[in-house]
């Protein structure tokens, strides 16, 4: 009951603008006036934003969540409570970028639901839409991520794109104010040549494309925050909210880069900067060609794209998932990437707790330890063992956790191994469905349903005997240098639900076993704590851990549940971690972070990185991708009364 009320203090509370005719739509007032009045009087922390953290100051009684504005007509009116003056705020500053001297009031008081759910179909997609053209270039080439050792930009063009070369190179000799570098990448690229650009490292291009006489970039959507490059799994996630809201054109976008990466650069890169051309991300192309085409008209131009995406899909199960740097003995697969040392992306810092450990071993302290390392002047096989094992924990997308942290390289994982049976059966799906059961590729080789079918047969055969766990009822990664399961219990425990590949007595146990673990009040947490294991110096928190929840990993499960007829189970987690956010959101002026610490129902996640998402003035311009995805997706697989209850900003332990 405590914690409950404690809830009910945070509570927006509604005042509405009101006429004899009922709620006033549209309000002709000062704006820039009432708009300096607001801030000043209830933006108490000076952060530009309201939230429930603004101070109430007695004797002043600014902070005191009540507001009066006054109409150009002299109409006085109030507004009360956190959510309504926040959305105040933002109304406010929309209509002054605008141009306009009226707000629409109704939207003060809009539902936070509907409220939400409108602002990221309406804005955030467009916010965190880029290109990569001369005209989009700048604000990208501007990222913090870009900076070199001389000052210049850099932009890597694949050797086979001559017209992205004469393109770029036009750009770069009429924008002398870019300080762009435009150079033309090796047709071989190996990890001594990524390495060999540290400090000089920059952007990678995706698709270009004519319109009459104006060449443009293909359109891609960012996470946001900190990013401004196309990254490989967050584009699944953030596809499936496009697709809901209607940007089918701009989800199709989105795969087309896609392909374009393979055939350039090989594979779906983790992000398109030339330090992650040694790594790829988890592989769900074939879920979002699938998604894209069930939504796309049925005529020669949409089978032509269905083809020229499916064949590039089978080039990157073969050549990068099938390789022999990523398959294991057991027949299995696992993430890995093909570059060396500690990864310059990572931010100053990060690797402290790493360098602790072996200080003491090489009479050094951390820092210079770490100097000496980077800098080649050290031979260190333990810690090139660590950096193998970390540079392959980022390409799972779990960067980082202790289920990876310092074995990645050796371990099968269910994760990887669920994607890559569900993308051997959306193959032979598609050649089925589409292709008549077979098809010829441009090179001669003929793909045949079949075949893809017997692949997944026999990974499913596998992963029952590596990585199912018959005493506990879960399926565990599977440690091929120790020939063991490592028993950490993680939301990627439920991914064979969402790839259709459990059995139902699996789905059955796992249901009984694992999601009782792993539910927590804000939704699906990314471990338990018990396999966490303690925090201290050489062990801080992993943003992948406990008690950090993040969107993939709720919609893998939603999705999961629901495809083996546990809707109960996936409406009560779908409203846990949608009350999560549409909590904060209305307590923390439209907040839609990256993150969530599940256990508190709270974005105020302080491990690694922070929580991407939560720093911006009066208005979010974005919110974060695959979160405003899970938003989208969520709500439309509520039923409508549990929508209502949302609306309510009732908890979801006073329902379920």
């Amino acid at each position: 009951m405590k914690q409950f009320l404690s809830f009910l203090l945070l509570l927006p509370i509604v005042t509405h603008i009101s006429s004899s005719q009922g709620i006033v739509k549209d309000l002709d007032v000062d704006v820039q006036a009432v708009l300096d009045s607001l801030v000043a009087e209830e933006d108490t922390d000076n952060d530009k934003k309201i939230t429930i953290d603004d101070p109430h100051i007695p004797q002043t009684n600014r902070g005191d969540k009540r507001f009066w504005i006054t109409s150009r007509g002299g109409t006085r009116y109030e507004v009360t409570g956190v959510y309504s003056l926040s959305n105040l705020l933002q109304e406010l500053t929309l209509a002054k970028e605008s141009g306009r001297t009226e707000f629409r009031a109704e939207r003060i008081f809009e539902p936070p639901v509907d409220r939400f759910s409108r602002m990221i179909r309406e804005h955030y997609w467009d916010g965190l839409t880029r290109r990569i053209d001369e005209e989009h270039l700048p604000p990208i080439l501007a990222d913090d991520k870009a900076r070199t050792t001389d000052g210049n930009s850099y932009l890597y063009i694949p050797s086979a794109d001559t017209f992205a070369l004469n393109y770029f190179s036009s750009v770069a000799k009429e924008r002398p104010e870019l300080r762009l570098n435009v150079v033309q990448l090796p047709e071989h690229i190996t990890p001594e040549y990524v390495r060999h650009l540290d400090g000089r490292h920059g952007l990678l291009p995706l698709a270009l494309r004519k319109r009459g006489s104006r060449v443009e970039g293909v359109p891609f959507v960012v996470p946001g925050g900190r990013f401004n490059e196309m990254y490989g799994w967050d584009s699944y996630f953030i596809v499936l909210g496009l697709l809901n809201d209607g940007r089918v054109e701009l989800a199709r976008d989105m795969v087309e880069n896609f392909v374009y990466e393979i055939d350039h650069y090989g594979k779906i890169l983790n992000a398109n900067r030339t330090y992650f051309l040694t790594r790829s991300q988890p592989p769900f192309l074939t879920s979002m060609i699938k998604a894209v085409y069930a939504r796309l008209p049925r005529n020669r131009e949409t089978r032509d794209w269905l083809r020229r995406s499916v064949e590039a899909a089978m080039k990157e199960y073969r050549e990068v998932w099938m390789s022999p740097a990523r398959l294991t003995p057991i027949g299995l697969n696992r993430y890995f990437d093909e570059g060396f040392g500690q990864p310059p992306e990572v931010e100053p810092g990060h690797f402290d707790a790493a360098y602790l450990k072996f200080a003491a071993k090489y009479g050094m302290s951390p820092k210079d330890l770490e100097r000496a390392y980077t800098a080649g002047n050290l031979r260190a096989p333990d810690i090139d063992d660590y950096f193998v094992h970390d540079r392959c924990m980022r390409e799972s997308g779990h960067d980082t956790s202790y289920r990876l942290e310092n074995c990645c390289a050796h371990l099968a994982t269910v994760d990887l191994n669920s994607l890559l049976y569900k993308f051997e059966i959306d193959i032979a799906t598609i050649l089925e469905k589409e292709f008549r059961g077979s098809l010829r590729l441009a090179g001669g080789r003929t793909e045949r349903s079949r075949d893809w079918k017997n692949l997944a047969r026999q990974r499913k055969e596998r992963m029952t005997r590596f990585l199912w766990n018959t005493e506990r009822g879960m399926f565990f990664d599977y440690d091929v240098n120790l020939q063991k399961q490592r028993q950490y219990v993680s939301a990627t425990i439920l991914y064979p639900l969402w790839a259709e590949l459990a059995t139902a007595e699996q789905a059955a146990l796992l249901v009984k076993n694992a999601l009782p673990l792993l539910e927590m009040p804000g939704g699906i947490v990314s471990s338990t704590e018990d396999s966490r294991g303690p925090l201290g110096p050489e062990r801080p928190p992993r943003q992948w851990d406990y008690p950090n929840g993040w969107a993939p990993h709720q919609m893998i499960v939603w999705q999961g549940l629901l495809n083996y007829g546990y809707a109960r189970e996936a409406h009560r987690l779908i409203y846990r971690w949608l009350f999560t956010m549409t909590l904060n959101a209305a307590n923390y002026n439209g907040t839609i972070p990256e993150k969530f610490d599940v256990v508190l129902r709270s974005h105020q996640v302080f491990a690694e990185y922070g929580n991407v998402g939560t720093a911006f003035a009066y208005i979010t311009r974005e919110g974060f991708g695959w979160t405003n995805a899970s938003f989208q997706v969520g709500v439309s697989l509520l039923p409508p009364h549990l929508k209502d209850r949302l609306n309510q900003l009732i908890p979801p332990e006073w329902i379920f």
